[in-house]
Formats: C-alpha cells, structure tokens, sequence
C-alpha cells in the first residue's frame, strides 16, 4: 500500500495546485490546508480516498465546539474522509487492511516536562491571539488548548491500546501537531514556542508502525526503534510557506510504501 500525504498547504494564501502521485492508493492531508476551507474542494472527485485531519488553522476564528461538525458536513459532501479521534479501517488494493487514527492533536505543553509547562504555555499566548477562537463563548486560550490535547492523548493511548486481533495489519497514526521534538523544526530549535508545535508522545510512538503529521513547516522522515519489531516511521510533508523558503525541497508527489 502507498501513500501521499500533504499538510500545511495554506490554500488560504498560498498559489499552489495539488495533484494525484501516480501509484498511490490514499491521500492523507495532515490539516493546515486552508483557513477557509475553500481549498478542500480541489480534492473532491480525487482519483484515489482521501483522508483529512484538521489543523489548527482550520479552526480559525470560529467556535471551536463547531468546527467538527461543520467541517464534516462540508467533507461528506466533497467525498473525504475526515477523522478527529476516530479510527478508519481501509482495505488497500494489495489485500492489506490498515487502521488509521485521526486527531488534530493539541498541544498540551508538556514537551518540556511539567516544569517548564507555565512558560510554554505563556509562549503559546501569540498563536492563539492570531487564531482569535473561542469555545463555548470563552476565548480559546492556551488553557483550552492543554484540555482538548489531554483529551486527544488521552483517546490515542486508549485506541492504540486496543488488540488486533486480525482485524488489521498496520496501523497509521496521523496528526497535525508533532509527536516528539524529534519533529521540531531546525531553524528554532528547542524554544518555549516549540511547545506550540511538539508533544511529548514519544511513548506512544511504538505503539504504531507509521505516525504522520503536519504543523511544523519542514519535512521529516524518520525511524523509531521499538523491541522486536520493526521500527516506527514517522512523517511529516509539510509544504509552508513560499516567501520563508519553506517549500523549497517539498516532492509533493513523495510516495510512502506501508
């Protein structure tokens, strides 16, 4: 089985005309596709399914307790699948069925230890003044943030808890916030902010044989050693954002074999 995975496309602002890899049979959009969701449409009539997670910036100056529903009303109708802690069984062409696990993933602050948490968390003030949200008519600050984080690590530890039992083959997590600083983008290093883009779910990791995810605006392709298995990869096709050189070096055409 073969995927394709495109995150942080900004549509919203960015010129860029997504099209199908030969040879894949899934596309995965890891969120950050566009603050509008205008930009979904181009992936209606897709030759191949197509998976979506949101991003943060898909939530953008809305009420957040919204979002899911309205978002998923609009994917139904373009034939994607979106999924926010939900899992999808796909059966690929090859005969491999895959379990997908799907959440936006929100920061928790905790990337740092407990210790350090305050100060991520006052670092995370500025991106959540640009997202201007709100939830159940109460900004969304960095405090709401931490509890819709915790509730998603909190649905991905039980969900990858769960036995095969041969109901599946592989299983693929994806993401939009990173699951380890392992992801965290070279050009600021280990900073208060990179709580914003980086969870601490290197735990998790090997519980799954691939983990996608989007946010931080470089790319990653990289091995997790786990104990008598084959060690987990993890994902990220970020494309970013022209004018920073973030695109440079984006194969949006990049197939990744399970």
């Amino acid at each position: 089985m073969k995927l394709q995975l495109l995150s942080d496309l900004h549509l919203e602002t960015e010129a860029f005309e997504p099209e199908p890899a030969p040879g894949a049979d899934l596309l995965v959009l890891a969120g950050d596709i566009d603050a509008t969701w205008q930009g979904l449409e181009r992936f209606a009539g897709w030759p191949v399914p197509v998976l979506f997670v949101p991003g943060n910036h898909e939530f953008d100056g809305r009420a957040v307790e919204h979002v899911v529903p309205a978002l998923r009303g609009l994917c139904t109708r373009l034939g994607i699948r979106l999924l926010h802690r939900e899992s999808w069984l796909f059966d690929a062409a090859d005969g491999q069925r895959v379990r997908f696990l799907g959440a936006v993933r929100w920061s928790d602050f905790d990337v740092f230890g407990a210790r350090e948490r305050e100060r991520s968390m006052r670092a995370a003030g500025y991106f959540m003044r640009l997202m201007a949200s709100t939830q159940h008519g109460q900004p969304f600050d960095a405090d709401a943030v931490r509890r819709e984080g915790l509730a998603c690590r909190a649905w991905l530890e039980a969900a990858l808890a769960e036995p095969a039992a041969g109901r599946w083959q592989q299983t693929v997590v994806v993401t939009h916030f990173a699951p380890s600083l392992k992801s965290a983008d070279p050009r600021f290093g280990r900073q208060p902010g990179t709580a914003s883009f980086c969870n601490a779910d290197d735990d998790l990791i090997p519980h799954t044989d691939v983990w996608l995810h989007g946010h931080l605006h470089c790319r990653h392709d990289y091995l997790v050693a786990r104990a008598g298995r084959k060690p987990t990869r993890v994902l990220s096709q970020a494309r970013g954002l022209v004018d920073k050189g973030e695109a440079e070096g984006l194969d949006p055409g990049k197939l990744i074999e399970l």
